[in-house]
Order: C-alpha cells, then sequence, then structure tokens
C-alpha cells in the first residue's frame, strides 16, 4: 500500500447505517474500528473514564459500574452536560482508537459520530446518509424510545452538516442489500 494513501471517517447520525456500512467494509477484508465500543472500554469497570464519570454523576452507577442508559438519559437532556461528557472520555477513546492505527495498515475506516478530525494523517470521510425520519424509525426498532432518539438527534450534527463535510455519500434509504450493493461498489476506491 502506498505511503500516503488516507484512513476514512465513517460518519453519520443516529440510525443511518454507520455500524452496518462498517460491518460490510470488514467483510471486504479492511480494517475498522468502532468509536462507540472504544467508548464502552472507556467506561467498563477500572476503564480510565469510569472514575471522572462517578464523581460527575453518581447517580449513573449501579453497583459500582457506569450504567450507560443513565448516563445517556442525563447528558442527552442537557447539550452542556454532554460536552462535560465529551471532555472526560473523548481524549482517553481517541487514545485508545490511535493506539489501535498504530497497529493497521491502511486503509482503516474508523466509525465514529462526530464531524472533527481527531486523529493525524491523511483521513478522507465517508457519511452514511438516510432521511430522518427513516433514522428514527430505525433508532426506535433498536429499542429507544422516540424522545430518547430525537434528544440524540438533536445533540448531533445535522444531516446538511453531515452532507457539507463528506468525501463520499452513502445513500441508504432502502433495503439491506441496496446498502451492502453501494459499499461493496465504493471498497476498491477506498483501498486506492
Amino acid at each position: 500500500m502506498s505511503e500516503g494513501q488516507p484512513n476514512w471517517l465513517l460518519n453519520g447520525g443516529i440510525g443511518s447505517g454507520k455500524s452496518l456500512v462498517r460491518k460490510v467494509f470488514e467483510d471486504h477484508g479492511l480494517s475498522t474500528i468502532d468509536a462507540d465500543s472504544v467508548g464502552h472500554e472507556v467506561l467498563r469497570p477500572g476503564g480510565p473514564g469510569v472514575a471522572a464519570v462517578a464523581e460527575a454523576w453518581p447517580q449513573v452507577l449501579v453497583d459500582g459500574e457506569v450504567d450507560r442508559k443513565r448516563l445517556g438519559a442525563v447528558v442527552f437532556a442537557e447539550p452542556s452536560q454532554l460536552a462535560r461528557l465529551e471532555g472526560i472520555t473523548h481524549p482517553h477513546i481517541f487514545s485508545l482508537i490511535e493506539e489501535n492505527l498504530s497497529r493497521l495498515a491502511p486503509p482503516v475506516v474508523v466509525e465514529i459520530p462526530l464531524l472533527v478530525q481527531p486523529f493525524p494523517g491523511n483521513w478522507h470521510r465517508i457519511v452514511v446518509d438516510a432521511p430522518d425520519d427513516v433514522r428514527l424509525e430505525r433508532a426506535i426498532a433498536r429499542g429507544l424510545e422516540r424522545e430518547q432518539v430525537l434528544r440524540r438527534m438533536a445533540s448531533q450534527p445535522s444531516r446538511q452538516k453531515w452532507l457539507a463535510a463528506a468525501d463520499l455519500v452513502i445513500p441508504n434509504n432502502g433495503t439491506v442489500e441496496d446498502l451492502e450493493l453501494a459499499v461493496s461498489g465504493i471498497v476498491a476506491l477506498i483501498r486506492g
């Protein structure tokens, strides 16, 4: 692989289908990292973010562990609380992702629901796009309550902001098969 080959940020709002797209990339042999899974590591018992989260929101601890559902209810209800959580967890998440990146040859696809580009090097952005009503239905189907989903959508960049930041857009308002076909079609482009 060429030395300057880019890595890819995989973005999109809640319910857009980022995780399914990442899985299809994995099925095609691309290296991927899921920032949400890394975030779970940061908040697991003994994780680097647990003590600060416990100090900031003691009510989210259950049997000494961070209850992510309770934490989500607190931070997605108030933008300042979400910013506070991100200030605690993002440095740890970014650091762990960079450690993983150092062990993988490009191209690597990092699924991360942020518009910022937190990693050094050559990066491009793929945005998985779906209309807001479709995203809402998908997130509810995954077990979230309507109001929870709407709060999370409001805390994320708008669809227009995601699209404006994209180097590539993968539309996801059809079937799973349509999405898999679209993703398969760009694997060669990502590999460079």
